[in-house]
């Protein structure tokens, strides 16, 4: 979600890394003036030198490399091979990493973003029933869509018609779901049957260690210390091998096959009318994580003049394209990662950081006994992190204006309540156009949200819940 966390044009980007000055760095060292990597990337044009991307694309990556851990722990709840996911999660964040650098030019990361891949476990498949090969088959979709809107422009129509107050809101909802998630699989929270939710045993290994996980985490970044998620992934694993009876399968080895994973996608299944609102859920969120991400860290390293924004193209049909192609070999929707923020404040400036880090991931493909030795609860403190940094776009709401932060707030309290992300957006959009129209102030409406908001109504009319 990517962390799901959405830069609104223009604005600043939210990143569990440390990022504070939206002005290009000076470079270190003298720029290069020549070679093959001065012309493919345009270094000295950009007032930075081969080490000092190198150095950042590091950066991004320790940031974001919790991601081969944590998304094949998520997709493999779903019930898809997790060994296959890992390799998947490799392959499609590196190849959407090397489009970026390559063809647009831009210090910017790709891998499956968090919250859908959550979405795409637990309420798709393990919610509503639907086979993770259906799944896949929506993220297809919704990737041909993205692609579309995007080449046609129609990217911005979409952009433009929704409320900021429910784009924050989308980014507000994943963070409390991601949270909840979290607590469940740490075992902080347990089923009740008289209160639903209830605190869990505060004694299990698990709960401890992922406690002590969270609590690094936390500490770490705070100390400015890069790949502090990582970390602290990395440390509940290793005290799980002693504390919590997990077994050690080595770090080394030839990665797994992708075959079980591998062009399964069911496309003919997800073109079935119930699942409609998944696909729109996909497309709605992908369009708004990866916008608002790509727009934000373009800003922070100073990228976006009138000059460049052929490059914010390019950048975005690469991060189009990746979606799909993520769909084939095997992982929920890719986007692109606010982490890179990160690698930016490092110093990096072109495509060259981004190939680092399509380097990194490539190389992870050796370490699967590693990845496949990780427990969810060691995961766990990642994902109630990056959930908790989700809630601070709260403030960007005008809590002066019912009409405007009620939905917002239906939109945020629905996700994790109806353990849905689809329930939550419908319910915002509804709120919020129908507040607009009781109001009388049905006119400052865009025309695009009375669309999403029948779709949705029609899908609870006559169809029913999830």
């Amino acid at each position: 979600m990517s962390t799901l966390e959405q830069a609104p044009k223009g604005a600043e980007p939210h990143t569990p890394g440390h990022v504070e000055s939206a002005r290009p760095r000076a470079a270190v060292g003298s720029a290069s003036g020549s070679g093959l990597l001065e012309r493919m990337f345009k270094l000295s044009a950009h007032n930075t030198t081969v080490r000092t991307e190198v150095i950042a694309g590091l950066t991004t990556f320790l940031t974001m490399a919790y991601i081969i851990f944590v998304n094949p722990t998520i997709l493999g709840d779903a019930g898809m091979p997790k060994g296959a996911v890992f390799v998947a999660t490799c392959l499609i964040a590196a190849l959407g990493t090397l489009i970026m650098g390559l063809y647009a030019n831009y210090p910017i990361a790709m891998a499956p973003g968090m919250g859908l891949n959550a979405y795409f476990a637990y309420v798709v498949v393990l919610g509503m029933g639907y086979t993770w090969q259906v799944a896949l088959g929506a993220v297809f979709i919704s990737g041909c869509l993205f692609l579309i809107v995007t080449v046609t422009g129609l990217r911005e129509l979409f952009i433009a018609g929704i409320p900021q107050s429910l784009r924050t809101a989308i980014t507000v909802g994943i963070g409390m779901f991601l949270a909840l998630i979290a607590l469940k699989s740490a075992g902080v929270v347990a089923a009740s049957p008289a209160t639903f939710v209830t605190l869990g045993d505060l004694h299990s290994a698990p709960v401890v260690l992922a406690t002590l996980g969270f609590l690094v985490i936390v500490a770490l970044d705070k100390l400015k210390v890069r790949g502090a998620i990582l970390i602290g992934i990395l440390l509940v694993t290793v005290l799980s091998f002693f504390f919590g009876g997990n077994k050690f399968h080595g770090v080394f080895d030839a990665p797994p096959s992708i075959a079980p994973t591998f062009m399964q996608l069911d496309i003919l299944g997800a073109l079935k009318g119930g699942i409609l609102n998944v696909v729109l859920v996909f497309f709605l969120v992908e369009m708004f994580d990866a916008t608002g991400t790509l727009m934000g860290v373009a800003k922070r390293a100073g990228l976006l003049v009138p000059g460049k924004m052929e490059r914010m193209n390019k950048a975005l049909l690469a991060d189009s394209g990746a979606i799909f192609a993520g769909s084939l070999l095997g992982t929920s929707s890719t986007t692109a990662y606010v982490e890179s923020a990160a690698g930016v404040q490092a110093g990096g400036r072109t495509g060259l950081t981004a190939v680092v880090v399509a380097a990194m991931f490539l190389a992870c493909l050796m370490i699967s006994p590693l990845a496949g030795s990780v427990p969810a609860y060691a995961t766990a403190p990642a994902l109630l992190f990056v959930g908790c940094l989700m809630l601070r776009d709260l403030v960007e709401l005008d809590w002066e204006d019912t009409t405007e932060v009620i939905p917002a707030a239906v939109t945020a309290l629905a996700m994790p309540f109806t353990y849905s992300i689809a329930n939550g957006l419908a319910f915002g959009f509804i709120t919020y156009a129908v507040l607009k129209l009781c109001t009388g102030r049905a006119r400052e409406v865009h025309a695009m949200v009375w669309v999403i908001a029948a779709i949705f109504l029609f899908k609870f009319a006559y169809i029913g819940g999830h």
